[in-house]
């Protein structure tokens, strides 16, 4: 009562405001007009706009304030770095709040490691808010930890900063009305769901749109976009680091103006967000592509918040939190100043990081002939990659037989792929191929692998890829590339196989090294290994891999590597 009769006395100038940034060009994300007014903030909020006296004054002359940028869906384990030194890296570029789906800690660490993940965020100036995990595992195919049950998700949506449920990934399952899908939906507290429909169209969609699931981030083209937008859903457009669906996605913008559409990055590598930025770099494309200024902040700001029910953000308007950019122009959105709350940037505190979140990596004694594929001949279903897409392409193709085994082969353009179950040492090993990477030798290896995290790892040779994961497994997780039983390059990440304990810098220092010595040994497209983790993932068409096997994400069912073979089922 206090801060409001306070704040109501600064809006009516009856007292002075803690600070007014004045002189600048403030956009209103109700109107999208750019004011010429005062900034009037106290107690970290705003009390007005118009002609105010302040103890401290901002000068903006000259410049454009707009409201902080909020991601509306992303991975705060993707992006390598613990919360704090993430904070470290997004604060300045003019994200103030992030909406994060927790689910590759859930894998690992179970419920635990959630409710640990929001108390290590809980302290920072960026607002980390998250939605409970919808699918741990994300289809029976996987091999996580432990799943989640819906006591787990209950006890989540109790907590503070946790918005509503996550991503439904399993959406075969929802569309089928599956009892165990839709029990989840029904939960207590459950009425705000994030979506996940790669390629769905037609009367699937309808059907996911009905269970109550309101925006989808995996549209990849207009006519995806199109069909979620006149199905009543959020379209949040997604730019990560391998699946860029930006440009692709901004017709729509011009076609139907920017309302319940909402910018993300799902999963971004450290050192492409210090080289291009993070939403704000989103908002820059956009702008660049013929987005008008204030359409592009819009999706970046107030519409997740809207979307997200966060009614205090995502604006400059009375009663708002005064989380807000000074832009020197609406064409490099480079924050010059960013101020949470009313206040600069501070140092960012360091998160402890107990024991029992370590050493997540159990696995049982691998050699070379772990990797071998028996084969006899015929023809063999492969992955084959999409440039800058998660999807992938199930191919047909005929493997290089040697000594009554498949191998991989650079001039068949195919190498071998495994997913070894690291959680509980059961030894299990999934065996496939891969087409379109572009190694020519050596081996690629990650305990990052979406969404139950076992270790993936693509190789020429089936020496490299069993010392890659022996390696992984010294670290408690990480990536590491191989060549010639000799590593290359690594990023160790001791933290649940996701997280690494080192500073910023030396994170992105060592995640750049891998990936050039990916490219060293030939990979060829986008960044090799969140290209990895997703090579693993069951719900994204159309091919994929899991310590289980291979999955036809379309059928739905695990599927034999050779061609004639019948299916196996879903065990």
């Amino acid at each position: 009562m206090e801060h409001l009769q306070r704040r109501l006395a600064v809006a009516r100038g009856d007292e002075p405001a803690d600070l007014v940034v004045r002189g600048g060009h403030v956009l209103s994300v109700f109107t999208k007009e750019w004011l010429e007014v005062d900034i009037a903030v106290v107690d970290g909020v705003v009390a007005g706009l118009g002609s105010y006296e302040g103890r401290d004054a901002l000068d903006a002359s000259g410049r454009f304030v707009v409201p902080g940028f909020i991601d509306a869906h992303m991975h705060l384990e993707s992006v390598k770095l613990m919360v704090d030194e993430f904070a470290r890296l997004v604060l300045p570029l003019g994200t103030t709040a992030v909406v994060a789906d927790p689910h590759e800690i859930a894998n690992v660490l179970g419920v635990d490691g959630v409710h640990w993940l929001l108390d290590a965020s809980s302290g920072l100036q960026l607002d980390v808010f998250f939605m409970a995990p919808s699918c741990v595992p994300a289809s029976t195919f996987e091999s996580p930890r432990r799943a989640l049950t819906s006591g787990d998700l209950e006890s989540l949506m109790r907590r503070r900063r946790v918005l509503g449920l996550a991503e439904m990934m399993n959406f075969p399952g929802v569309i089928a009305g599956s009892a165990h899908e839709l029990e989840k939906l029904g939960l207590d507290n459950a009425g705000h769901v994030d979506g996940h429909a790669p390629g769905v169209l037609g009367r699937d969609l309808q059907a996911y749109a009905a269970a109550g699931i309101s925006s989808d981030h995996e549209a990849l083209t207009v006519e995806e976009g199109r069909e979620r937008l006149r199905a009543g859903m959020w379209l949040l457009i997604r730019e990560a680091s391998m699946a860029r669906n930006l440009r692709a996605l901004l017709p729509l913008v011009e076609e139907y103006g920017p309302d319940r559409i909402a910018f993300c990055t799902d999963d971004r590598d450290p050192e492409d967000i210090a080289d291009t930025g993070h939403i704000n770099g989103m908002v820059r494309e956009a702008v660049a592509c013929g987005v008008a200024p204030a359409d592009a902040v819009l999706m970046a700001s107030f519409h997740p918040a809207l979307w997200h029910g966060l009614r205090r953000h995502g604006a400059i308007a009375p009663g708002y939190f005064a989380d807000l950019l000074v832009l020197p122009d609406l064409e490099s959105f480079e924050p010059e100043t960013v101020l949470k709350r009313g206040r600069p940037i501070e140092d960012v505190p360091k998160v402890e990081i107990p024991d029992w979140v370590r050493q997540s990596v159990r696995i049982g004694r691998l050699d070379p002939a772990d990797f071998a594929i028996s084969w006899s001949g015929g023809e063999a279903r492969a992955i084959g990659l999409i440039e800058d897409q998660v999807v992938t392409e199930s191919i047909v193709c005929k493997p290089l037989v040697e000594g009554g085994h498949a191998v991989a082969s650079a001039q068949h353009g195919l190498a071998k792929i495994a997913v070894v179950e690291r959680h509980l040492a059961t030894g299990r090993v999934g065996l496939g191929l891969v087409s379109g990477s572009g190694l020519q030798r050596g081996t690629l290896a990650s305990s990052v692998a979406h969404d139950a995290h076992n270790l993936v790892v693509v190789g020429m040779n089936d020496r490299d890829m069993a010392f890659a994961v022996e390696r992984l497994a010294e670290l408690g997780g990480g990536i590491v590339v191989v060549d010639g039983l000799s590593v290359l390059a690594e990023c160790p990440l001791p933290i649940a196989g996701l997280l690494s304990d080192a500073p910023l810098a030396d994170v992105i220092v060592q995640s750049r090294t891998c990936n050039d010595a990916a490219r060293g040994l030939g990979w060829t497209g986008a960044t090799p290994f969140l290209t990895l983790a997703f090579l693993a993932l069951s719900v994204i068409p159309h091919l994929k891999i899991t310590d289980r096997g291979l999955v036809d994400v379309d059928r739905f069912e695990i599927v034999p590597l050779a061609v004639s073979d019948t299916v196996l089922g879903t065990e």
